[in-house]
């Protein structure tokens, strides 16, 4: 199964480690520091420029930046509801 992340971005949903809040950026300095990593090391995918950043999934390849909150991103993993066009 797929899980559409928005600003059609695509990631199957086995290689989900975790989806979080993009506030926690700012308040775990230890998260701040792994995104910092990540982006240096070119692992961080940002779908549309202009979109507000809501959450952040990490995958067994990349971290992806989505305009969807982790709330609603973990509600379709938990309900099976994967329609691409929401």
């Amino acid at each position: 199964m797929f899980l559409h992340l928005g600003s059609e971005v695509l990631v199957f949903q086995k290689d989900i480690i975790g989806i979080f809040d993009y506030n926690l950026i700012k308040k775990s300095r230890a998260t701040k520091e792994f995104m910092e990593i990540a982006a240096n090391e070119h692992l961080v995918i940002r779908g549309e420029e202009d979109k507000k950043i809501k959450s952040f999934i990490v995958t067994s390849k990349k971290i992806y930046l989505s305009p969807i909150s982790a709330d609603t991103l973990q509600k379709r993993v938990m309900s099976g509801n994967n329609n691409f066009f929401v």
